[in-house]
């Protein structure tokens, strides 16, 4: 991003739900660390060239310790022979005061953050901070604080920095914006590794998404389109700063490698922050057992029975998740085709009881269990995992403050608030057509992209035309997703939000992901192939859309 063309702030989002547990783990065996250290070797190789240029870097790698991160970098920059001038913003970690998150927090969490917003940034860039770090700020604070320093916006200019709010999700997961993780690759010309993504933010707020020329990958409505519908929920998004309303987002090509956003409205924030609680929550173990050719179900069967004779009963064990995963796939080569998985997951507090004990009495099934036994892997000891827990704060219980480069301590002042109703779902038309149909596989029609947001997974649905988007509004009902999506779903709570303005809709599955994605016992516990999974399902589609 440094060496490939011309750029004024160069931001980096490290955090995710998961990360914040990483760090917590790394900060109890060392109060030290708790931030992350790949970002010191990304500002060894470019902070010198960015002094030079006057880029500045922003980055949320503070994680649980920015000002630790902050001291590592001016050691960094000391040791290159470099002056920089670098503040962090601080304020988000709400381990040592939780009594005013609710629902209230029981037991010691081992991170609790408030997700911050992006005007302390702005006072570090004002002030001439050559780096700010940061704790949990959202990943949008990190385009959205840099914007309202460049164009001198103010806390009531909501239109504005909505549209850094969104040109920020844009941007947020680097490639996945120029073409990685796309849905059509028949629209991938350039197949290299995708440049990363740049936001030119204009004084309104209006941005264009483009790359680095001569990178791979594509910047194109529909790649934007993707990311846009990435880990969202409802139409209005909530965040610190303002809520941006995804349901007044424009989008258009503007040449070769460059979208237009335009259009974005924006309002008040809600007066709560939102509050992100990890927690210890045992210890777990999984083995996975291949059966191959005949009676696949009833040798599945044989070897969940032995072994939990082997090792006393379920009942030890204070959780047990027992999944069968079938593999008929045609085309597939004879040995494979006949293949399932039977997927064995064990969790308790105790990890003597998930460790080798348990992985080591499937291997006595080897010899006395189904014919053609095997394992995809040997038996592994235990490991812990975490508990993910949304929550909220009052805005008065968190001191969002910058240290800047000098040392002084600056408290950021809150915004002005409103409560944000959420809209109601309006109930799709059943659908109508009169003209034949053919069965083919939903993405044929629509695009997904799909991802976890704690305990629960969405998937967001975009077409190229607005004949497609009219029959997908129709035809996808909640009830229609569920069915879809199979048993997993049946008795989940699924909101399907319609976004016709980028042709998409977004479905919400409350719950799939049970306690998030370090405690999900899910084959894929991110929901990252949910989305994929769901084109892949074939339905009844009019014949004049498959022209």
């Amino acid at each position: 991003m440094v060496e490939g063309g011309p750029i004024d702030v160069l931001c980096g989002d490290y955090l995710a739900e998961l990360t914040m547990l990483i760090l917590a783990k790394a900060q109890a065996k060392d109060p030290s660390a708790g931030y992350a250290r790949t970002f010191l070797t990304q500002v060894e190789a470019v902070l010198g060239t960015c002094l030079e240029r006057g880029i500045r870097i922003v980055a949320n790698a503070g994680g649980l310790n920015p000002a630790g991160l902050a001291a590592a970098v001016r050691e960094v920059a000391a040791g290159l022979g470099l002056t920089a001038r670098v503040a962090h913003v601080e304020g988000d970690d709400l381990r040592g005061s939780l009594g005013a998150v609710v629902p209230p927090v029981e037991g010691r969490p081992v991170s609790a953050n408030a997700y911050l917003g992006g005007w302390g940034i702005t006072r570090a860039l004002a002030a001439g901070a050559d780096v700010v770090v940061t704790g949990r700020v959202t990943d949008a604070s990190l385009v959205v604080g840099p914007a309202a320093w460049w164009h001198g916006w103010g806390r009531g200019d909501w239109d504005a920095l909505a549209g850094a709010v969104v040109a920020g999700h844009v941007i947020e997961c680097g490639p996945q914006a120029t073409g990685g993780n796309y849905a059509f690759l028949d629209e991938l010309t350039d197949r290299r590794y995708p440049g990363f993504p740049i936001a030119e933010v204009a004084a309104d707020g209006s941005s264009v998404i483009t790359k680095h020329p001569g990178t791979g990958g594509l910047v194109s409505v529909g790649t934007v389109t993707a990311q846009l519908l990435y880990e969202i929920a409802e139409p209005a998004y909530l965040g610190p700063d303002c809520t941006a309303h995804f349901d007044t987002i424009r989008l258009t090509q503007d040449g070769e490698h460059r979208v237009a956003i335009s259009g974005v409205r924006g309002s008040a924030p809600p007066p709560l922050l939102k509050v992100a609680l990890n927690e210890a929550g045992g210890f777990r173990n999984t083995v996975t057992l291949v059966l191959t050719g005949l009676d696949i179900e009833a040798k599945a069967a044989h070897a969940e029975a032995l072994l939990f004779e082997v090792l006393g009963g379920k009942d030890r064990f204070a959780e047990v998740d027992v999944r069968l995963l079938r593999f008929d796939t045609p085309d597939a080569p004879s040995n494979e085709r006949a293949t399932a998985h039977l997927r064995i997951t064990v969790k308790d507090p105790d990890p003597r009881t998930v460790g080798r004990a348990f992985s080591g009495a499937a291997m006595e099934l080897a010899l006395g269990g189904y014919a053609g036994f095997h394992t995809t892997s040997p038996p592994t000891p235990e490991s812990a995992f975490g508990i993910y827990r949304p929550a909220a704060v009052p805005r008065s219980a968190v001191r969002h403050t910058v240290v800047l480069p000098g040392g002084e301590r600056l408290v950021i002042d809150d915004p002005e608030v409103a409560e944000v109703p959420a809209p109601p779902q309006a109930p799709a038309p059943a659908p109508v057509h009169d003209g034949p149909n053919r069965a083919v596989p939903l993405g044929v029609v629509c695009g997904a992209r799909s991802g976890d947001k704690g305990g629960n997974a969405n998937i967001g649905l975009w077409t190229r035309t607005d004949a497609e988007y009219a029959w997908l509004r129709r035809f996808l009902t909640a009830d229609k997703a569920r069915e879809l999506l199979g048993p997993e779903t049946a008795d989940l709570t699924i909101d399907v939000w319609a976004l016709p303005n980028l042709l998409a809709l977004n479905v919400v599955v409350h719950g799939i992901l049970g306690a998030g994605v370090a405690s999900s016992t899910r084959p894929d516990p991110q929901a990252k192939g949910l989305g994929e999974y769901l084109r892949s399902r074939v339905v009844e589609v009019p014949v004049e859309l498959l022209s």
